[in-house]
């Protein structure tokens, strides 16, 4: 059973993420820049991410959906199990370190996507691995491969 709703929804759900972005990036503005910083900057990535959050909700209260339905229940379990995996993922990224982070994380969405658990398995590692070369190597950010849990 799908949920009708007016694109009233859509409008508070835009002004709301409107004001959580405004938030962020007030937020962002109040990162101290060290002495030794990222080449990119510590404040130029959260004013990216809060700036395209911004435009995005803008664009979704200017301009709902006609005639919106929401997702069914198990859908919404989804979602929510999701959220609690990114929530993982930025809580064990500092004693795990970046790579065995991202793995359980992203093979864990993979599978909630796709439930094929060696697909999955795959993907977490291939994603682990590759975006910490990405952003260690090619942004030159300042991640560690592996957390206290895991120095050999």
């Amino acid at each position: 059973m799908k949920l009708a709703l007016s694109n009233k929804s859509d409008r508070l759900f835009g002004l709301g993420v409107v004001v959580v972005a405004l938030a962020y990036l007030a937020s962002a503005a109040q990162i101290p820049e060290g002495f030794l910083s990222d080449p990119v900057g510590s404040r130029t990535f959260p004013y990216i991410v809060g700036t395209i959050a911004l435009v995005c909700g803008v664009l979704i209260a200017v301009k709902p959906d006609a005639d919106p339905t929401w997702p069914e229940l198990p859908t919404l379990a989804r979602i929510g199990i999701a959220l609690a995996v990114m929530y993982a993922f930025a809580v064990t990224l500092r004693p795990l370190g970046f790579i065995p982070a991202a793995f359980f994380s992203s093979a864990a969405i993979s599978y909630l996507i796709v439930p094929r658990l060696v697909q999955s398995l795959l993907t977490g590692a291939g994603l682990a691995v590759g975006l910490f070369f990405i952003l260690k190597h090619g942004l030159g950010l300042g991640i560690f491969a592996f957390g206290k849990t895991f120095a050999f």
